[in-house]
């Protein structure tokens, strides 16, 4: 009986209350050992032993790892690279630099195994000389003209020595390397006295060479020279790639597809086939790609020759017409169903179009009323437009008949019957910029939605410098501002090699939630907006 009795008041002592794990571990791990010990001198060793407090795991760790200068990958093994242990090590397979200092930074790299807490930045510090070198270099990387941050940028000095060309960055490593990782800041630490190039890449292929096909860049207009400089701020943007043509592709009897890399201006290509005097062509350009359309017509072949230049010599291609793909006209609407009061009707076209017949367009509105209208072809052939005065709270039908547009070929649409109507004005919002800037300053003033697509431009007014964003659709906008230079009306991307930065874009701070019906008027001093910058900068330096 007592037994049963003390048994049931364990029962209840046991009910009063639940078992708890504690509180969350937000601890990171701790390196408790390492061999050779950090700040080693004169090493010579084949391999490092880290040993931590806990249970670890290697997160990213092939982007995470920074080793400056770069060691090959094929020169050093890490493990274990999978999987939870207390211990990793380092192999390398070759001698490292002699009289240099090493950085094995880690990044976010190394996280408990239970919770997942990072250690940040573990750097670990060795040289193969007598001194381990002690200077800094720090700084921010800002896109050139996109507004969101960028991050996992590599930044990379060259020393300045009787060996080095501009040309270094595309050819070889950089000797000291760093990164930003999640951040827009970076840091090097156990740098060597003396004068260095650097430069910020966004390095695709992770190799620490710049390919200016894939990665954007950003250099200083200085030399950097240590201990002297201490901070810097570069820009990263995408080259204009050096022009080339790809090789040409036959599509059908009508059609051959010239690729090509770069910006295409005045670079031609050459038909150099005995061809009759019925035979007509005509180059468009693609929307989409990088690709010039040759259309041709008029006579009966199999083939075509071209000869088009190549870096430093002309080469020649013939194109035989084997497997052609079915091709027909094609028309499509670009404009949805609704048709905004600030824009125009347009169609596009698969094929080249060389006339319009009004005669076979009708438009009318909700009232049955006919509506004038302009029918333009872009320049490139491809875009119609249907401009007309869009009213608000309309409907509008539209008629294309057999004949009304017709391509190279002489072929021409079937009939479409278009609908699409207009929004009120109370639909829409507006936003008014007042711009106060340096008289002297030439500029651009745009307006991007939250992807940074460009929705409007306007060019600088010195007359007066109020400018109004009108009929714009409900949603997150931004403003910036270009500083045109060279006054040609668009922003201009840097080049490296040539070295010329990209201009100079500035965005007003403030994020411009727009509703219907809803009006922004904003102040835009340019100057205040960089200086302000510049503190936000200095301010956010890590301690």
């Amino acid at each position: 009986m007592w037994f049963f009795v003390i048994g049931l008041g364990l029962i209840k002592c046991g009910q009063r209350g639940t078992l708890s794990g504690g509180p969350k571990d937000t601890i990171p791990p701790v390196l408790i050992n390492v061999s050779p010990k950090m700040n080693t001198i004169k090493f010579d060793k084949k391999e490092i032993k880290m040993t931590f407090d806990e249970f670890i795991i290697l997160k990213d760790i092939n982007n995470q790892l920074i080793i400056s200068p770069p060691i090959e990958l094929e020169n050093y093994t890490l493990n274990p690279r999978t999987g939870a242990t207390k211990k990793i090590t380092i192999k390398l397979s070759e001698p490292l630099n002699p009289n240099t200092t090493y950085t094995f930074n880690f990044g976010q790299g190394i996280a408990d195994y239970n919770e997942g807490n990072i250690l940040p930045s573990l750097a670990y510090v060795l040289s193969t000389g007598d001194v381990i070198d002690s200077l800094t270099l720090s700084g921010f990387v800002a896109d050139a003209i996109e507004l969101l941050p960028v991050s996992n940028i590599s930044l990379q000095l060259y020393p300045i020595d009787s060996t080095y060309t501009d040309s270094i960055v595309y050819l070889e490593k950089p000797f000291y390397v760093a990164n930003t990782l999640d951040s827009t800041y970076f840091k090097f630490q156990n740098l060597k006295e003396g004068k260095y190039q650097i430069i910020a890449l966004d390095d695709q292929n992770k190799n620490y060479l710049f390919d200016q096909s894939f990665d954007k860049i950003g250099f200083s207009d200085q030399l950097i020279e240590l201990p002297k400089d201490t901070l810097v701020s570069l820009r990263i943007f995408k080259e204009i790639v050096d022009f080339s043509w790809d090789i040409p592709k036959y599509f059908n009897d009508n059609l051959i597809l010239w690729g090509y890399f770069g910006k295409h201006t005045d670079q031609e290509m050459e038909m150099i086939s005995q061809v009759p005097e019925t035979f007509e062509s005509m180059i468009t350009h693609s929307e989409e790609t990088d690709t010039l359309f040759y259309w041709f017509k008029g006579a009966e072949l199999d083939s075509l020759k071209f000869k088009y230049p190549s870096k430093d010599t002309i080469l020649t291609r013939t194109l035989r017409f084997i497997d052609p793909i079915e091709d027909s006209l094609v028309i499509r609407p670009l404009t949805s169903n609704t048709l905004h009061l600030n824009k125009t009707f347009e169609l596009n076209s698969n094929r080249p179009i060389v006339k319009i017949d009004t005669t076979q367009i009708s438009i009318i509105d909700v009232d049955s009323a006919a509506v004038a209208y302009n029918a333009i072809i872009d320049e490139n052939k491809h875009k119609i437009s249907l401009d007309f005065e869009v009213t608000p709270n309309d409907e509008y039908q539209l008629w294309l008949y057999p004949g009304a547009l017709i391509d190279f070929f002489d072929s021409t649409n079937d009939t479409l019957e278009l609908s699409t109507k207009s929004l009120g004005v109370e639909d829409y919002g507006s936003i008014i910029v007042s711009v106060i800037a340096n008289s002297d300053l030439p500029y651009i003033l745009q307006l991007v939605d939250a992807k940074g697509e460009l929705i409007q431009s306007k060019q600088k007014n010195p007359e007066d410098e109020t400018y109004i964003f009108q009929y714009l659709q409900p949603q997150t906008y931004f403003i910036r501002l270009v500083k045109d230079m060279n006054n040609n009306g668009q922003w201009d991307t840097g080049n490296f090699l040539k070295k010329i930065q990209p201009e100079q874009v500035v965005y007003l701070p403030d994020t411009l939630e727009l509703k219907a019906n809803w009006e922004f008027n904003e102040q835009f001093n340019v100057e205040q907006i960089d200086l302000g910058l510049s503190e936000i900068q200095a301010d956010s330096l890590p301690n």
